[in-house]
C-alpha cells in the first residue's frame, strides 16, 4: 500500500502510537495521532514523537477523517467501536501496529503468543538466536521486540534480510493483522483472560490462533500438547506444521518432560531440568517451546542447550528480590491473570504470604484460590478486585485474607506476618491499571519497598 504523502490516522497516543507515527513519517506518510482522551497533553505527545504533527484529543477533525487512507490501531484501543466501524464501512483498511511494522520489516520473523509465558519464552528464544548468531559468525542481527520491550514499529525499518526478529504478540495485536506472516510461530497456552475486551473465549481463542493465518504447511507452529484447544486446533485449522511440547506425556512430534528430563522425539534426552536456572513446570514448558522454535530455524541443539543453561528469569516473572530476616521475597508482577498466578504459586516451595488483587478484567478466581493447597498462609488483597477475590476465597474455605490500601501497606504487613523460612510472593492475578501505570511499575515499587525493609 503506497502511503507517501497520504494521511494515516494513528489511534492511541501511547508508546505504540508514538512508534507508529515515527515509522509513518519515515516512509513519507502524513501521520495524525488521535486519542479519545480530551485532556491529552498534545505538546507532550509531540515531544515524544520528536517532530510537529497533528494530534487530536477527544475528537478527530472531520477533514483528517475524510482524507485518511489507513487507520492504525494501538493495541490498547478496542476495535469494536462505532469510530472504527466507520472506517471499515468506507473500506478504509484498519491495521494494528504490528501489521504496519511487518509491511516494512525485513528478515525472518519468529512470533510468540499465548495467555502466559510469552515474555520468558520470547526472551529465551531471543537469547538463543543472539548466541547462535555470535557463535556461528552469522551475518545480521537479532531483534527482540513487541510486548517485551520496543514496539515492532520502532525496529522495523532497521531490519535487513539477514536479521531475525523475535516478537512477543498479544491477542490485542493479533485482532488487526492482515499480511502478518511469521516463519515460525508459537501458541503457548490459552486460558481465560481479557474477556472484558474480547467478550467470549471463542473470540479470544480465535485471535490467538490467527498468528498462523498466513503460514504455509512447510512452516512450523509450536503448540502446547496439554491444551485441548490447541490440540484440536492442530487437527482443525492450523495451516502450519504443528510441533508439540508437553509437560505431562510423551509426544511423537516434539518435546516432553519425562520425570526431571526434557526429551526430544528426534534425539532422546536433552537435559535435566536442574541444569536450568528457571523455577517451575511452567518454565520447563517455556524452555521446550523455545527449543522447538529455534530448532525449527536451524540452530544446532548443542547451541540451544548452552543458551538455556545460562538463561535467568526475566524481570517481574517469579523474580527473586531479596531475603529479609530469613524470608524470601519474589516479584511476580507479570502474573496479571489467575492462570499465571497459579503457576507462580506452584513454583513456590515454602509456606507463602501472597499479595494479590488489582484491576478487574472480569476473570474468575476459583481455580487460583483452589491452587493454594495449604501452601498460602495469608492472602493480602489490594485494588479494585479485592472484595470479589475475598468473597471467592471465603466461599472456598480460605479465610486468612487481609485487606490493604496500598503496596506499601501490603509489604509492611507481609513483613510483620512472615516467619523465617517462609516466602512472600507478589503475584496479583490481576492487571495493574488503576493503581499503577503498568505491571513493570508495580513490580519495581514492590522491589524497592522490599529492599528498604
Amino acid at each position: 500500500m503506497e502511503l507517501r504523502n497520504k494521511i494515516v490516522i494513528v489511534m492511541g497516543a501511547g508508546k505504540s502510537g508514538v512508534a507508529a507515527a515515527k515509522l509513518l513519517a519515515s516512509v513519507r506518510a502524513i501521520p495524525v495521532i488521535y486519542d479519545e482522551n480530551e485532556n491529552l497533553d498534545t505538546a507532550a505527545v509531540m515531544q515524544k514523537v520528536g517532530f510537529e504533527l497533528p494530534v487530536c484529543a477527544g475528537r478527530l477533525d472531520a477533514e483528517f477523517e475524510e482524507q485518511a487512507v489507513l487507520l492504525v490501531m494501538s493495541p490498547g484501543v478496542p476495535v469494536d467501536t462505532p469510530f472504527v466501524d466507520g472506517f471499515k464501512h468506507r473500506n478504509i483498511p484498519v491495521w494494528g501496529e504490528i501489521e504496519l511494522a511487518y509491511r516494512y520489516a525485513n528478515g525472518s520473523l519468529i512470533a510468540i503468543t499465548g495467555t502466559n509465558g510469552k515474555t520468558t519464552t520470547t526472551a529465551l528464544t531471543g537469547k538463543i538466536m543472539e548466541d547462535w548468531y555470535k557463535a556461528s559468525g552469522k551475518k545480521g542481527k537479532v531483534y527482540v521486540a513487541g510486548n517485551i520491550g520496543d514496539p515492532y514499529t520502532d525496529i522495523a525499518l532497521l531490519t535487513t534480510p539477514d536479521d531475525t526478529t523475535v516478537l512477543e504478540v498479544s491477542s490485542f495485536q493479533l485482532e488487526t493483522i492482515d499480511a502478518f506472516h511469521p516463519q515460525v510461530s508459537a501458541i503457548l497456552n490459552i486460558t481465560p483472560d481479557h474477556l472484558n475486551r474480547h467478550h467470549t473465549m471463542e473470540n479470544y481463542t480465535a485471535c490467538k490462533e490467527d498468528i498462523t493465518r498466513n503460514q504455509t504447511a512447510e512452516e512450523v507452529c509450536v503448540l502446547n500438547g496439554e491444551d485441548e484447544r490447541l490440540v484440536d486446533f492442530a487437527k482443525n485449522g492450523c495451516g502450519a506444521k504443528p510441533v508439540f511440547f508437553d509437560s505431562a506425556k510423551k509426544t511423537d512430534n516434539g518435546f516432553w518432560l519425562e520425570g526431571e528430563d526434557i526429551m526430544s522425539a528426534k534425539a532422546g534426552k536433552l537435559m535435566n531440568i536442574h541444569e536450568m536456572k528457571l523455577l517451575g513446570v511452567h518454565n520447563v514448558e517455556n524452555v521446550m517451546a523455545a527449543i522447538a522454535m529455534t530448532e525449527a530455524v536451524g540452530v544446532p541443539m548443542e547451541n540451544i542447550l548452552a543458551s538455556v543453561r545460562e538463561f535467568t528469569a526475566v524481570e517481574h516473572r517469579i523474580e527473586y528480590t531479596a531475603t529479609v530476616n530469613g524470608v524470601d521475597y519474589y516479584n511476580d508482577s507479570k502474573g496479571t491473570n489467575p492462570d499465571a498466578a497459579i503457576k507462580a504459586i506452584q513454583a513456590m516451595v515454602k509456606p507463602t504470604i501472597l499479595i494479590g488483587g488489582g484491576y478487574d478484567k472480569q476473570n474468575t478466581y476459583d481455580e487460583w484460590i483452589e491452587s493454594f493447597d495449604g501452601k498460602v498462609k495469608y492472602l493480602l488483597l489490594l485494588g479494585q478486585t479485592r472484595e470479589a477475590i475475598e468473597k471467592c476465597a471465603h466461599e472456598h474455605g480460605f479465610t486468612q485474607t487481609i485487606m490493604v490500601e496500598s503496596m506499601e501497606e501490603a509489604v509492611e504487613k507481609a513483613h510483620e506476618l512472615a516467619e523465617p523460612g517462609w516466602a512472600v510472593l507478589l503475584s496479583p492475578a490481576c492487571a495493574s491499571w488503576g493503581m499503577f501505570k503498568n505491571y513493570e511499575e508495580r513490580g519495581r515499587i514492590f522491589k524497592d519497598l522490599v529492599r528498604n525493609l
